[in-house]
């Protein structure tokens, strides 16, 4: 997209829906024919998972959502998923060892090729967190271990819960706070290839303290937003500081899931997004959304009714992960998503609902005004609020009151635009930073007009700062009308 102001007679596509969609790419959604189709399905950002494909995979990716991104018109956010600290048996003999409830299993660091009596932990920091009656999770949980001696190098468990154990199966630890960074040195090469191609967002994985996400913002230098994945329980230990260190969060929900209880899910989920309203900060709901979708056309009612309800629940977005990634029908499960999405956000209680639980504004200029923009919006029955930002603070303010109107982000910053597209009711527009306040109002209701977010005779609520171009300083509402 030029950084340049814009008189537009290909306005960017409009969505008619607040919360985001999220999609992976991945084999079934690789080429740019098929990226373009999940856009216009209604993708507002993609995720390049790191887990899975080569960095020449991505780059080419990553130059299609471009081309997309300037045919259309439209910014598109680009978050590039790390794969953390993933722990891993090693290699099982034959087909797999045959674990019976009740059998000793010894987990040790030998490579040599396991059976049934013991296998390979090639992670020697997991030993020193292990102690007698720790809990270990094989393969999502479906084998369970009780840890009965720990000793240099070694574990000695019970098998509680048997099973089929093969090669690589994912290892979770609940009951302890591994000595992991949340970064290896894989991810450490992976984000600075993300950087270089000039990704939006990146996405650390396993996050399990604050210090974690503190060590990525060190790195990442601010060439990209940081959202952090809660999928450990000890990261919800310490919710509250790893918010304030990041600028997005999501409830990472297969691990979640597999490390606590399945019935304490739920309300993880609804106090994660409430507490990153209430800090203004995005917030992704994220695994098995629509997993039937993986091979089916059309999705449980049961996941419909799981997207309506993080919608319900003030999520700025929903993911899609191999519904997109690896699926029968990718495009499908995006279309479907937008239209649950659309139909929530239609029925009066979820008005209701966003209007009960806005966070109190805090006592602040910036804040007292984004509140008051939205009261004024509603009262006035305005067609949007159009918030000018450098950093992208004003507009985050006015996506936390969740106001009923569409949220216009003018911004002379293409980087700040691709960011916001993850927030709730925004929709960007890169343009030149305005000279003076009738410039700013002129822009605004021309714009407007322009995106089809107001017509002639409709009144729009403005919020910026003077001076223009400074961060965060927010102190200016103002009611204008659309003219010809």
């Amino acid at each position: 997209m030029a950084n340049v102001d814009r008189l537009f007679y290909n306005p960017p596509m409009k969505r008619n829906r607040r919360a985001k969609i999220v999609a992976t790419l991945g084999p079934a959604s690789s080429e740019r024919a098929a990226i373009e189709n999940l856009f216009a399905a209604g993708a507002d950002v993609f995720r390049l998972n790191f887990s899975h494909g080569s960095h020449d995979e991505y780059r080419a990716r990553m130059d299609a959502i471009r081309s997309i991104e300037a045919e259309h018109n439209r910014p598109i956010a680009v978050l590039a998923d790390l794969q953390g600290p993933k722990l891993r048996v090693g290699r099982i003999a034959g087909d797999g060892a045959e674990l019976a409830e009740g059998s000793s299993l010894r987990l040790d660091l030998d490579d040599a090729v396991g059976d049934e009596s013991r296998a390979p932990l090639p992670h020697p920091e997991i030993f020193s967190a292990l102690r007698e009656g720790t809990q270990i999770l094989l393969d999502d949980g479906k084998i369970r271990l009780k840890v009965m001696e720990v000793g240099d190098g070694f574990a000695q468990t019970t098998v509680t819960a048997g099973g089929l154990l093969t090669d690589r199966k994912g290892v979770n630890i609940p009951d302890a706070v591994l000595p992991l960074a949340a970064m290896t040195g894989k991810d450490r090469d992976d984000l600075d290839f993300a950087l270089s191609i000039g990704i939006d967002w990146v996405a650390l994985s396993f996050v399990q303290r604050p210090e974690d996400v503190a060590e990525a913002r060190k790195i990442v230098q601010g060439r990209a937003a940081v959202l952090s994945k809660l999928e450990k329980p000890a990261a919800i230990d310490r919710l509250d500081e790893i918010i304030i260190l990041s600028d997005a969060i999501m409830v990472a929900r297969g691990d979640l899931g597999v490390e606590m209880p399945p019935e304490d899910v739920p309300g993880i989920q609804k106090q994660i997004i409430r507490k990153c309203r209430e800090a203004g900060k995005p917030v992704v709901v994220a695994t098995q959304m629509l997993e039937s979708m993986i091979s089916d056309p059309a999705p449980t009612r049961a996941e419909a009714s799981d997207v309506a309800t993080a919608v319900y629940d003030g999520a700025d977005a929903v993911m899609l992960s191999a519904e997109t990634a690896a699926g029968n029908y990718p495009v499908e499960a995006v279309a479907i998503m937008d239209r649950i999405i659309a139909r929530t956000e239609r029925d009066e209680a979820y008005s209701a609902i966003m209007n009960t639980a806005h966070p109190d504004p805090e006592n602040t200029a910036p804040d007292a005004i984004t509140a008051a923009a939205r009261q004024v919006a509603d009262t006035i029955g305005a067609a949007a609020i159009v918030t000018y930002t450098t950093s992208g603070s004003t507009t985050l303010r006015a996506a936390r009151e969740r106001p009923v109107v569409p949220i216009l982000c003018l911004t002379e910053k293409e980087e700040t635009a691709r960011r916001l597209v993850l927030a709730w009711g925004v929709h960007g527009v890169v343009t030149q930073d305005v000279r003076n306040f009738s410039d700013m109002v002129e822009k605004a209701c021309r714009i407007a007009k322009d995106e089809s977010l107001a017509s002639q005779g409709e009144r729009l609520v403005i919020t910026a700062g003077v001076p223009f171009g400074t961060p965060g300083a927010t102190n200016i509402l103002r009611i204008a009308w659309v003219g010809d």
